[in-house]
């Protein structure tokens, strides 16, 4: 199969063995047959491939604690958790053959994932102040709502406060992780000159 450029991002090029790649990782990791890849899904897997690269020419400036292989493995054995076949080491293996992937190529891929998240957290998560008043209004118009609706009795502020907090900050991470590549792409120079969809020759799906 002769490989072609998909995009590039400041002189770097992706290939749609990239692409291709980072299908079946995304497959495998969320339980998906590649064939329930719609296009717009395939697209925004090469979006996102777009944005890990600008992220990590922005890595090379930060100093933040990589992830272990230990710390991927362990996210590793959660997604194994999805497959019913995969209890044994023999049947993790078909799973991997399924998708054309290795064990190995799997965890430095997610220990890649990890990392761009603590990148994202270290530039983003210090600029995010939340206080009382945000905190006191996702209780009453949001929390409360869905305790009834569920028919759960009612927990004091108190007792939530520190997890509505967070998840609030989580919230408004991603809104400026939006903002943030936003950004970084309108000062790189990207190319994606008509992207043909990405091959899967030689991996089976379910």
């Amino acid at each position: 199969m002769i490989d072609r450029i998909v995009a590039t991002v400041n002189g770097h090029i992706i290939l749609q063995s990239d692409w291709s790649a980072a299908l079946r990782y995304e497959g495998l990791l969320s339980a998906r047959s590649l064939s329930d890849f719609t296009e717009e899904d395939r697209r925004a897997v090469l979006d996102r491939l777009i944005d890990q690269e600008l992220l990590g020419e922005q890595m090379k400036s930060a100093l933040i604690k990589h992830a272990s292989e230990e710390e991927a493995a362990a996210q590793v054995a959660q997604a194994r958790q999805l497959y019913p076949d995969a209890a044994t080491d023999e049947g993790w293996k078909a799973v991997l053959t399924k998708f054309g992937l290795t064990e190995k190529a799997l965890v430095a891929h997610v220990q890649q994932q990890l990392d761009l998240m603590r990148l994202v957290d270290a530039h983003l998560r210090p600029t995010i102040q939340i206080d009382s008043k945000s905190i006191e209004a996702y209780y009453h118009d949001q929390f409360v709502p869905q305790l009834k609706q569920s028919g759960t009795g009612e927990v004091p502020l108190q007792e939530v406060s520190a997890k509505i907090r967070e998840l609030l900050t989580e919230e408004r991470v991603s809104e400026l992780m939006v903002s943030w590549l936003h950004s970084l792409r309108s000062e790189s120079e990207l190319s994606v000159p008509g992207a043909p969809e990405p091959t899967a020759e030689g991996v089976q799906t379910r």
